[in-house]
């Protein structure tokens, strides 16, 4: 299995790059996962949807598709584009440490 250093910590991760070990992400990976998906800062906003994932991700053993984190997060799907562009779904597993949701492309 691959592996890749990320904010000074050697992790494991898969060939698309997403963390196959969801218990070696950290908040510093995330920031630096982030701004390689084109989201330079994480806000207050950003960070209940990737708290949400991981929560989610943790009791359920797979990442959380579009739909679940529009409703278990609060928020809209018009509003979780606008935070993570192009793929959100796909984005926020990446950055919450977690493994690509079922469906994505």
């Amino acid at each position: 299995m691959p592996t890749r250093d990320i904010a000074g910590k050697t992790v494991q991760v898969n060939d698309e790059g997403f963390l196959t070990n969801p218990a070696e992400w950290t908040k510093e990976i995330a920031a630096v996962i982030a701004v390689e998906e084109g989201v330079p800062e994480l806000s207050a906003a950003h960070w209940k949807v990737i708290d949400f994932a991981r929560t989610a991700g943790a009791s359920s053993g797979s990442s959380p598709t579009l739909r679940q984190i529009t409703n278990g997060a609060g928020v809209t799907t018009k509003e979780l584009f606008a935070l993570f562009p192009k793929g959100p779904a796909k984005k926020v597993a990446r950055i919450a440490g977690m493994g690509k949701p079922e469906g994505c492309v």
